[in-house]
């Protein structure tokens, strides 16, 4: 039995066509997917940058849908796509994003959710409140991990976030979704560098932050910053949270677009900035995030793009050259 799946085939190559329908494991469930976001990281793996992610492959992490296995089977769900191994130190204490064993679905051995139906772990599944769309519901995976690099600036700031003024890098969906979390967990003072002009707009339109555009603009002034979120990962966004950043202060590093350079780590030392790395989420923020969703703490949730999953490709190559306003875009498989 076949389904219909946005299949990764090689660099800038995206095929919609029929795949084999997955199998669900022990313990595992077969998830019908209503809406799926494309994420950063897809964009990464199209372009042939992660070799994580080889070809062909169906990527796509974000996903929404409804159960149709098993005796949740018929339940609306958004999917944790991290699967871990459940029984080691950090999986036991409630940190499976740490699981030395974990698997995330959109990279080998488990394919993604750019398709029909995927198959998933029942303990991966987090119930969609009532009256939420699946389309919104699919945001929760991109804002967890926003919400995930939030809560570690809290735990990390020497002071109340209501205190601190926050710098974040990237206005696409992650960024978007720190600094929604930011302005809902206390920080009412958060600044926002982000290059694209329609994404700038988009951002705008949720009224919490100032935002700018790092090339052009003027930066936050040196050493004024106490918490700054790095949703973008670069050398460029590095050296600017180096320089911005208190004495004293947190940086929190999201992004993952290259490995290289950018960080003083002088200044650091000298004056005990503190600096760590915030990877996806544990199923406590992923829960948490729901709910703040369901209860409007995170605003609208109105910037997103719906297209047809047939026409992924198209999304793809439109959002590497900068023509959408959205922080994302959901695919949604034909009805």
């Amino acid at each position: 039995m076949n389904m219909k799946a946005l299949v990764y085939t090689g660099p800038n190559q995206m095929t919609y066509r029929e795949e084999p329908m997955p199998t669900p494991k022990d313990g595992e469930v077969l998830v019908e997917i209503s809406a799926v976001g494309i994420c950063g990281s897809d964009l990464h793996a199209y372009l042939g940058h992660d070799e994580r992610r080889p070809a062909p492959l169906i990527l796509g992490h974000e996903g929404a849908g409804i159960v149709r296995s098993g005796e949740m089977e018929g339940q609306a769900v958004v999917i944790n796509p991290l699967v871990s191994c459940g029984e080691c130190e950090f999986c036991l204490t409630g940190y499976a994003n740490q699981c030395s064993k974990r698997e995330i679905i959109s990279m080998p051995p488990r394919e993604g959710a750019f398709a029909e139906f995927v198959a998933i772990p029942k303990r991966n599944l987090v119930p969609v409140p009532d009256g939420m769309s699946l389309t919104i519901a699919s945001l929760a995976e991109p804002i967890a991990t926003g919400w995930h690099a939030v809560t570690k600036c809290a735990q990390l700031s020497k002071r109340p976030l209501v205190e601190c003024k926050a710098l974040v890098y990237g206005g696409g969906a992650v960024g978007l979704a720190a600094a929604l979390s930011l302005n809902a967990q206390g920080c009412k003072h958060i600044v926002l560098a982000e290059t694209n002009a329609l994404r700038r707009a988009t951002v705008e339109k949720a009224d919490i932050c100032e935002v700018f555009d790092p090339t052009t603009d003027s930066a936050p002034t040196p050493n004024s910053i106490d918490l700054v979120v790095d949703c973008v990962g670069n050398k460029h966004t590095r050296m600017g949270a180096s320089e911005a950043v208190k004495p004293g202060g947190v940086i929190i590093h999201v992004g993952l677009q290259d490995r290289l350079e950018g960080l003083d780590v002088r200044k650091f030392t000298l004056q005990e900035v503190t600096f760590a790395g915030s990877y996806t989420y544990t199923m406590q923020d992923f829960k948490a995030t729901l709910e703040a969703m369901h209860n409007g703490a995170l605003g609208a949730l109105d910037w997103i793009q719906e297209r047809p999953l047939n026409e992924g490709a198209d999304a793809f190559d439109d959002l590497l050259n900068g023509r959408i306003a959205a922080a994302k875009v959901v695919l949604r498989p034909e009805e």
